[in-house]
């Protein structure tokens, strides 16, 4: 009966997305960047994307388009993508029918039995990874912005060297199934679970809601499926992986995500070397030279005033400084993406699912390579669209940028066939969808985890919960997880996401990192010191990001409006008697008077940005370590500094952690 319900919930979701009546002909008026890991990036890809995350986060407005330019919008093959969407789900839906039958317990559930291996583990945690915003955003900013985009995807990457060598083993070795467990072994456990919930869940929800967002968009655009109606799609498939399969069925969901994202890219990177005779100096010595390369940086007003042409533009396409002009705007990015990652729930929660810490560790270094690899791919994709596509076609259709790749990927596979890149289009487009799908699956597990183990089960009942009850209290849990992100991804239709992705890795860096590094390596940390930590970080992140550029002002879009109001004024001035401004700057004219109207204050009721940074690790960050330490000292504790001889030694030998489930 189990498997039937399985089946035709997903069926008839499917089904109603597939048939769903297309909203309107017209363009969406923003494109996704959904983000990211990752991480999970998408904090990176997002904030350009919005005009302000990364990151991963979500969409930016698409630049106006000239009426007779229709070739302005990236059409699908509706037949062919919804095929392979419908492949993807059945193979999907096929792991859950398997995982559910081995779902039997709470360690079942939360850590697949911890009979993950360490090569498996690799894989899904890449999966759980590379969000949409890493494989669209990423490459849509190198498409735009040159080196400057490249540097979002170095901080990812480094990022799992602090995972490495900072929190993998000690985690699986201290931990059980949640951040709650690593942190509440010789603390208090009723508050410290409930403060790690909180922590967790609010971590979870931003960069849910930003996925969310992203993905109803992308279907929108790409296939013209609803809005609400591809919300409802995700959000009942996530639900599905997760109350039926457990972090089974989730980990396999990543490891099939992944694979299919690592061969669309190896194989669209592979067509654009191609186009460059493999020669990768002839690649580099082509952008330089591309005229519309070097004259797309000739339009960008540098941080010094200094405006470049011809070589020097393309030259400087290859080098830092033309979207990143602030340098210490990067350095707090670079620091919430690296201390961010560690401190990622849906992250931690993978190293529970392995059986040895040397499968931690080899998990770790597997994903390291295979996210590498992915970025190297992305940085060619990137350079690639600027190539073969220009950026000013890539603009026309999204001024962030985020559907670079799909075009790319249409436009080499018709030089080759037309039907060829209608193909790789819509193969792309699936597997940007099993993206979010695997992203979003590890969300909700994290979240619901938080709740049900951590609130329900040890706090509520304090720990006094047979595996039938807890098991149930999960699959609860998860649903109503899920149902909350369809409703509240529903509700953010029309609201600028961006700032979610940052306050997701900003709240990690600054409030769930420094509280496991000192729980771990500090004899004299304790319970004050945990709660101190996770407040002060989180409320500092929070407020900083409500603060900065990442929020609307209208008063500062006015200013800005005014300014481009007066430059089109001139130019229409200066026109001959009769004639016109042409549709483009028309069109742009009538928009900034529009906003130039704008009056009000942001949503904290500011003018303008009180912090003008866009990520605030820089200061929220030090703010965290400096809480948890300072709390820990103002109220010492015998019995933690007693304990903490114990938990050295399970971090570094794993005794008394459970051992795997054989499965």
């Amino acid at each position: 009966m189990k498997k039937l319900l399985i089946a035709a919930t997903m069926a008839l979701t499917f089904a109603g997305a597939a048939f769903a009546e297309e909203p309107s002909k017209a363009t969406p008026a923003a494109a996704p960047a959904v983000s990211a890991p990752a991480a999970q990036g998408a904090p990176a890809a997002a904030a350009p994307a919005a005009g302000a995350v990364q990151k991963s986060d979500v969409a930016a407005p698409a630049a106006p388009a000239k009426p007779a330019e229709k070739k302005a919008e990236l059409k699908t093959n509706k037949a062919i993508t919804l095929t392979l969407f419908g492949i993807i789900i059945a193979i999907t839906m096929g792991v859950v029918v398997w995982a559910a039958s081995k779902t039997k317990t709470a360690a079942d559930f939360y850590a697949a039995g911890g009979g993950i291996t360490g090569t498996q583990n690799g894989w899904a945690i890449a999966g759980d990874y590379m969000s949409a915003a890493s494989f669209l955003g990423i490459s849509g900013l190198i498409s735009l912005y040159g080196y400057d985009g490249f540097m979002y995807s170095v901080g990812w990457l480094v990022a799992y060297i602090t995972v490495l060598l900072i929190v993998a083993e000690p985690c699986r070795n201290a931990g059980k199934y949640t951040l709650g467990d690593i942190l509440s072994f010789r603390t208090s456990p009723k508050p410290v679970r409930a403060f790690a919930a909180i922590s967790t869940v609010a971590v979870s929800t931003f960069y849910l809601t930003a996925q969310m967002v992203g993905a109803g968009k992308l279907m929108a655009l790409l296939i013209g499926i609803p809005y609400k109606t591809s919300i409802i799609g995700v959000g009942v498939l996530m639900v599905g992986y997760v109350v039926f399969g457990g972090m089974t069925a989730t980990t396999w969901v990543q490891i099939i995500k992944a694979g299919l994202l690592m061969s669309g890219a190896f194989l669209l990177s592979i067509m654009v070397m191609a186009k460059a005779g493999f020669n990768p100096i002839g690649f580099f010595d082509i952008i330089v030279s591309s005229p519309d390369i070097q004259d797309h940086v000739s339009k960008m007003v540098l941080k010094d005033g200094v405006v470049l042409a011809g070589m020097d533009a393309g030259q400087r396409f290859l080098e830092p400084g033309l979207y990143m002009k602030n340098p210490l705007d990067q350095i707090s990015l670079g620091m919430a993406l690296v201390f961010g990652t560690a401190g990622m729930p849906h992250i931690l929660m993978r190293f529970f699912t392995v059986p040895t810490a040397q499968a931690a560790r080899k998990s770790v270094i597997i994903a390291m390579f295979i996210i590498g690899g992915f970025y190297v791919l992305t940085t060619l994709l990137g350079f690639g669209a600027a190539i073969n596509l220009t950026p000013q076609s890539i603009k026309a259709v999204d001024a962030g940028g985020n559907m670079a790749t799909l075009m790319l990927a249409q436009k080499l596979g018709a030089d080759v066939a037309p039907i060829l890149g209608d193909l790789f289009l819509a193969f792309l487009c699936a597997v940007a969808f099993a993206t979010i799908l695997a992203v979003v699956s590890g969300l909700v597990l994290a979240a619901s985890a938080a709740i049900a183990h951590d609130i329900y089960v040890n706090v509520i009942k304090d720990g006094h919960a047979d595996q039938h009850e807890q098991v149930f209290a999960a699959r609860v849990t998860s649903f109503i997880v899920g149902a909350c992100g369809i409703i509240i991804g529903i509700a953010a239709e029309k609201q600028n996401v961006a700032h979610l992705v940052a306050l997701a890795f900003a709240v990690a860096s600054s409030g769930n990192l420094p509280v496991v590094v000192l729980s771990l390596f500090w004899r004299k940390f304790n319970t004050a010191g945990v709660i101190s930590g996770l407040v002060v970080g989180t409320i500092a992140s929070i407020a900083l990001v409500m603060v900065s550029p990442n929020m609307t002002y209208p008063k500062v879009v006015a200013e800005g409006a005014k300014k481009v109001v007066v430059a089109l004024e001139k130019k229409q001035a200066a026109l001959p008697p009769g004639a016109t401004l042409d549709a483009k700057d028309a069109k742009a004219l009538a928009k900034a008077r529009e906003d130039a109207q704008q009056t009000g204050t942001s949503m904290m009721g500011l003018d303008k940005p009180l912090f003008t940074l866009k990520n605030p690790g820089i200061i929220s960050i030090p703010l965290g370590f400096m809480a948890a330490i300072l709390g820990a000292l103002a109220f010492p504790n015998r019995r933690s500094e007693e304990m903490f001889d114990e938990v050295y030694v399970r971090q570094n030998t794993g005794i008394g952690i459970a051992k795997a489930v054989d499965h």
